[in-house]
């Protein structure tokens, strides 16, 4: 289950990555359904799978309180099954990335701050630095220099941070 899941979500990457290159706004909805039906019937064999391989109840386990823990595999699973509609987001719409390592890497450096010095000095501190990890990773992903939006702040008149309507 494990190989197919991972093999179905990367050819979903390059499909919805070709048409976003013809310039769709999402996977047209035939191919989405048919992605869709690949995705749940993996989901319904991995549960089968994981049913037939658990223990029957009353087996030779000792009696604990509480719950029982479920595994790994089970809990990923659900988590498939319950999110799909946020897993399988890239391909309603072409906008939203297959993963958010942007989303990550922006909070990293936070992370990294608190790390090294403990935690910020203040609120204001912590506010300024955010603010210019904002505006230099916006200007990242825009494709402009970070050395000339750097400049361009110092000489007081910073770049848009949202690309320009026409």
């Amino acid at each position: 289950m494990g190989q197919a899941m991972f093999d179905l979500l990367l050819a979903m990457k390059q499909a919805a990555d070709r048409w976003r290159l013809q310039g769709a706004s999402a996977v047209p909805t035939p191919e989405r359904e048919q992605w869709l039906a690949q995705y749940f019937a993996i989901l319904a064999a991995g549960f089968a799978t994981h049913a037939a391989q658990a223990p029957p109840p009353g087996s030779l386990q000792p009696k604990r309180q509480g719950r029982k823990k479920q595994e790994a595999s089970k809990n990923l699973l659900d988590a498939l099954l319950k999110r799909a509609d946020q897993v399988l987001g890239f391909l309603e719409d072409l906008s939203v990335p297959f993963t958010n390592n942007l989303a990550e890497r922006d909070l990293r450096m936070v992370k990294v701050q608190q790390k090294i010095s403990g935690t910020f000095r203040s609120d204001d501190g912590a506010t300024a630095f955010c603010i210019i990890r904002s505006y230099l990773s916006t200007m990242r992903k825009q494709g402009r220099s970070m050395l000339a939006a750097i400049a361009a702040v110092f000489a007081g008149s910073p770049f848009p941070i949202a690309w320009a309507t026409e």
